[in-house]
């Protein structure tokens, strides 16, 4: 009897550790904030810890009872109903980037410039409509997969590094976005906010997979939906109502409050060659949001084929419904009589959003507004570093270090790469300051090379590991003769519309295009010397559950 009590007691502690450990942590920040902050917020982080602390619990513990396998781990063994699915699709999308970078967008530069709402969506309905049947009815594991088949392991490998550093680079840009808002409104500082908000994204990830993501971002996309839905009716009502402000906003922004440019724009004084960067960086969003591990990895765990494109149509159309408080926010800062509720405009118009929330709602809804932006953070963050990971196990370490990699042996290698991805992302937001042109400098990467090459994998039976090849150089050159600021590359090739050292021609998308013909023209040429291999379902039986 002693012993059977022992040994109950025992397996009792092992299955309670994860929220032991997750106790103890918030024990000891609640002892490192007082003794290192003053004028702490603390009725709003108290909320924060409690919203914090429900996230958790059903991250690391309900979920866990449904990750047993590596399929679980990976994509919820392809058993997510529609419901689920299409929240957490949306949810990876609506992040913290998304909703501060939206109201920034359209508080500085004119609703024009506020592309990530409909470029998303977009990207969300044509991916559902073209990409994702195929890829489920084929039942890949990652986005990489028909690469593979179609091109090879070490090109999938190569391949690899953007897809990595898109999701890192992310990761990093929507924490940055929490720690500002959590600085203005709870007076917590900058290194803490972003540390816990880490921590506990990668603590439920690393014990639930996808499951824990899934599950969590249900809960994550409703607090967004309602808490900025909340926060606008009182903040609109410090600046004069809805139709005064919309009003106001014509004649501040004057016409750049259209959606889209006017039809000939290049002829418009006021847009010049900015028109044709404009329609540069809409056909990035559009088409560069489509080879994404963290969507397909969504895709990939729908129940069938419908479920998955209907997945993806409908998360399209949530975002662009949780766009519109981000861009009501925007347009209430720039009518916002800052003075007028004791405080300056705000230094940067990334600080519009946490300004709006702390200034002009009573201090329980701006908690609301800031429990929405600490819900899509983290919605976004713990999806991204599960992707990288997974792709870091099946399309790497699989194929490339260990062939014969158990299932035992994947999943511990994606729970690593998990802490590994969670801690570079954390050190990128607390060091580089310029965190967003970064993201966008992956995002573009993404774009220029993955778009073409995950398109033509899939939908050219003819594309082999040459045109892959060519089709790779020929993106990478002319994306890098185009410079980047950010790394202080200077522009080499002979692109038209330069001005101030930055190349207005929309020559990203020629480098997305010229790629995509240059591995259709070279896999014909050379379709003799090497063959192409045909997309198939893999062999899922390869890993296998020995220790």
């Amino acid at each position: 009897m002693h012993v059977l009590t022992k040994q109950s007691t025992k397996e009792q502690f092992k299955s309670n550790r994860n929220m032991y450990l997750f106790l103890t942590f918030i024990v000891a920040s609640f002892i490192y904030i007082l003794v290192t902050n003053d004028g702490i917020n603390w009725g709003g982080f108290i909320s924060m810890i409690i919203f914090y602390g429900i996230v958790y619990y059903i991250g690391a513990v309900f979920a866990k009872k449904k990750s047993n396998t590596i399929t679980d781990m990976m994509i919820a063994k392809r058993s997510m109903p529609l419901w689920i699915a299409m929240f957490t699709m949306a949810a990876t999308w609506v992040g913290g980037g998304y909703i501060v970078g939206t109201s920034e967008s359209t508080y500085s530069a004119g609703l024009v410039w506020a592309q990530a709402p409909w470029g998303y969506a977009l990207s969300l309905i044509i991916g559902g409509i073209f990409y994702a049947r195929k890829m489920r009815r084929y039942e890949f594991m990652t986005m990489l997969d028909p690469i593979e088949m179609r091109f090879g392991k070490k090109v999938a490998g190569i391949l690899y590094i953007p897809a990595l550093l898109g999701e890192i680079f992310w990761s990093g840009a929507i924490l940055t976005a929490l720690g500002t808002t959590f600085g203005t409104i709870l007076g917590l500082d900058f290194q803490t906010s972003i540390i816990i908000s880490a921590v506990i994204a990668v603590a439920y990830t690393v014990v639930g997979g996808m499951w824990s993501v899934a599950l969590t971002d249900v809960v994550q996309m409703l607090c967004v939906l309602i808490g900025l839905f909340i926060v606008v009716p009182y903040a609109l009502m410090n600046v004069g109502g809805l139709s005064e402000t919309i009003a106001n906003y014509k004649v501040e922004m004057a016409g750049y409050v259209s959606l889209f440019p006017p039809l000939k724009g290049w002829e418009d004084p006021a847009w010049g060659n900015l028109y044709w960067n404009w329609w540069d960086y809409a056909l990035l969003l559009i088409f560069g949001g489509i080879p994404w591990q963290v969507y397909f990895q969504r895709v990939l765990s729908a129940k069938s084929e419908n479920t998955a494109m209907w997945l993806s149509i409908t998360a399209g159309f949530i975002c662009i419904l949780a766009a519109i408080p981000a861009v009501l926010i925007g347009m209430i800062g720039l009518n916002a009589d800052w003075a007028s509720v004791g405080t300056s405009e705000p230094e940067n118009a990334a600080m519009v959003l946490p300004y709006v929330l702390n200034y002009l709602t009573p201090g329980v809804v701006g908690a609301i507004g800031l429990g929405a932006i600490a819900a899509a953070v983290m919605s976004s963050m713990d999806s991204s570093i599960l992707s990288a990971s997974s792709m870091a196990a099946w399309n790497v370490y699989r194929p490339l270090i260990k062939p014969k990699a158990s299932d035992k042996d994947l999943k511990k290698v994606i729970k690593r790469s998990i802490i590994l991805v969670g801690i570079a992302s954390t050190i990128i937001a607390l060091n580089v300051k310029s965190v967003y042109a970064l993201w966008y400098l992956c995002a573009d990467l993404v774009y220029v090379i993955l778009f073409p090459q995950l398109t033509m994998a899939l939908f050219f039976k003819g594309a082999n590991k040459y045109g892959a090849i060519a089709g790779f150089i020929v993106s990478l050159i002319l994306r890098i003769g185009g410079g980047e600021p950010i790394l202080n590359l200077p522009v080499w090739l002979p692109y038209p519309m330069i001005e101030d050292g930055v190349v207005l021609f929309p020559f990203r998308t020629l480098a997305m295009v010229s790629g995509l013909f240059t591995i259709y023209i070279v896999s014909k040429l050379t379709r003799r010397l090497c063959k192409p291999m045909p997309l198939r379902k893999p062999d899922h039986k390869q890993p296998n559950k020995a220790a």
